[in-house]
C-alpha cells in the first residue's frame, strides 16, 4: 500500500517499518505522507493498542531528513516549507495509544526525533544518535530543541545539538534518551515484549496516564495537579458509569 513504509497490524500491535533502506530510511516527502496516513490510521482504529516503530535494513532505524531531496528543491526553506504542510510530529505526539520505537544503528536527525516523540525507545547495543542540524546551517525542525531537553536535561541536550556529536547507545541509556540497551538481536524480541506489556493496560488508563504526562509537563506544577485531579475523576465517573 505504501511507497517508503511497511505497514502490519497483528494481534493489536501495529507494526510500522521505515522502508528505504539503501539511504538508511531518511526521511523525504513520500515517506512523510506514507507516515501521515498511517498513524491517523493507528490512532482511529479500535483494534490497535500500540505501536512499534522501527527501520528496514542493517544500517540504522533513521538517517534523518534526504539530503538530497534537499538539494533538488530550489531552496533549504522551500523544501523544508514543503515537509511542515502536514504537522507529522504532532499526530505521533498525540498518539493516544503506546508507543515504542525499536532503534538500531544509525539514528540521525528527523530519526531521534521521531525516536523521541514515541514514548519509550528500546535500543540495540550497536545504535549511534547524532544531531547534525546546526553543523549544516540549520536548527532542528521535528521538535529535537524541545523533545531533548525535556528527556535529558537542557545542559545535556545544548551540548549535543551543538556539537553534533555522536552518542553510543551506553551514553544514550546513561542520560535517559534510552528506555532500555539490548544486543542488537535481542532487539525486535525486547521491543515486542515491552510494547505487549503497554498494550495489555486498560485503555482510557493509558490513553489519560499518557495525556497527563504530556500535557502536564507544560504547565505549572498547581495546574498541572489540577489536570491529573480532573483527569482521574472523569476516568472514576466512566468506570461507575
Amino acid at each position: 500500500m505504501f511507497e517508503t513504509v511497511d505497514f502490519a497490524v497483528e494481534d493489536g500491535i501495529a507494526t510500522v517499518t521505515l522502508n528505504r533502506p539503501h539511504v538508511v530510511n531518511a526521511l523525504d516527502v513520500r515517506m512523510r505522507d506514507d507516515l501521515w496516513q498511517i498513524f491517523g490510521a493507528v490512532a482511529d482504529d479500535p483494534e490497535v493498542r500500540g505501536m512499534l516503530l522501527r527501520g528496514a535494513g542493517e544500517r540504522g532505524f533513521c538517517a534523518g531528513a534526504d539530503l538530497a531531496e534537499f538539494g533538488s528543491a530550489p531552496s533549504q526553506a522551500i523544501a523544508r516549507e514543503v515537509r511542515w504542510e502536514r504537522d507529522l510530529w504532532g499526530l505521533l505526539l498525540a498518539m493516544p495509544k503506546p508507543t515504542v520505537a525499536a532503534v538500531h544503528g544509525h539514528c540521525i536527525g528527523s530519526g531521534v526525533e521521531m525516536a523521541c516523540l514515541c514514548d519509550l525507545r528500546v535500543v540495540a547495543d550497536d545504535a549511534q544518535f547524532r544531531m547534525p542540524e546546526a553543523h549544516l546551517g540549520m536548527i532542528p525542525a521535528a521538535g529535537g530543541t524541545q523533545t531533548l531537553p525535556r528527556m535529558v536535561g537542557r545542559g545535556r541536550a545544548l551540548e549535543w545539538l551543538l556539537s553534533g556529536r555522536t552518542l553510543s547507545a551506553a551514553e544514550a541509556a546513561r542520560a535517559g534518551l534510552a528506555t532500555m540497551v539490548v544486543r542488537r538481536p535481542g532487539l525486535e524480541p525486547a521491543s515486542r515484549r515491552l510494547l505487549s506489556r503497554l498494550a495489555a493496560m486498560p485503555e482510557a488508563a493509558s490513553r489519560l496516564a499518557k495525556r497527563a504526562i504530556n500535557e502536564g509537563a507544560d504547565l505549572p506544577l498547581p495546574q498541572a495537579l489540577d489536570l491529573e485531579a480532573r483527569l482521574a475523576a472523569g476516568l472514576l465517573t466512566q468506570a461507575r458509569g
